[in-house]
């Protein structure tokens, strides 16, 4: 079985200005720089010929490349959060590509989580008990203003994620180009 994911790669510059906003977070355990992207469909756990199916799937998505805007800061979890997240400005042309990959991923057989696109890029996970839930909440208000250099999306990727350690590894197994 293969975890995999499709999302937009993050170039250097826009690592580097989300590695310098979590440096100024209260996390204990922020994303590598290496590993930071926006996820635009997670399809789980699944055997290779599914896998396979997929990336024809992908191969055949159609769509245009795109500019790409994140802009300010947020938490997912409610009172107890669980995620620091840098937010995505509102952008109708990912939100038709992120439509047409679950598309294309049910269409191969992939059995999608019925959960709400919200697109983000993940700064650092949380762990349960986390004592400096009140600092943080300050912390992320306080960057509400925060933007990072505009990217053009001119592909978007299928990754492996591999389990165990501090921090998931993700190998990039195929690109789809944009335009």
């Amino acid at each position: 079985m293969i975890r995999a994911f499709a999302a937009l790669a993050l170039p250097e510059p826009v690592r580097f200005e989300l590695m310098l906003v979590q440096q100024g977070l209260p996390v204990p355990r922020p994303i590598p720089a290496e590993s930071l992207h926006l996820t635009l469909v997670f399809l789980g756990e699944l055997p290779e010929p599914r896998l396979d199916d997929v990336h024809l799937a992908f191969r055949a998505v159609s769509a245009p490349g795109f500019e790409v805007a994140l802009a300010g800061l947020g938490l997912f979890g409610g009172a107890r959060p669980r995620l620091v997240y840098a937010a995505v400005a509102a952008n109708p042309a990912l939100e038709r590509l992120q439509a047409k990959l679950e598309t294309a991923a049910r269409g191969a057989g992939v059995a999608l989580a019925g959960r709400r696109f919200v697109p983000h890029v993940t700064l650092a996970r949380l762990p349960e008990r986390f004592a400096e839930r009140d600092r943080l909440e300050r912390a992320v208000a306080a960057r509400g203003a925060w933007t990072a250099p505009r990217f053009a999306a001119a592909d978007f990727r299928l990754y492996r994620s591999h389990l165990g350690g501090e921090s998931p590894l993700y190998e990039e197994l195929a690109r789809y180009p944009l335009g």
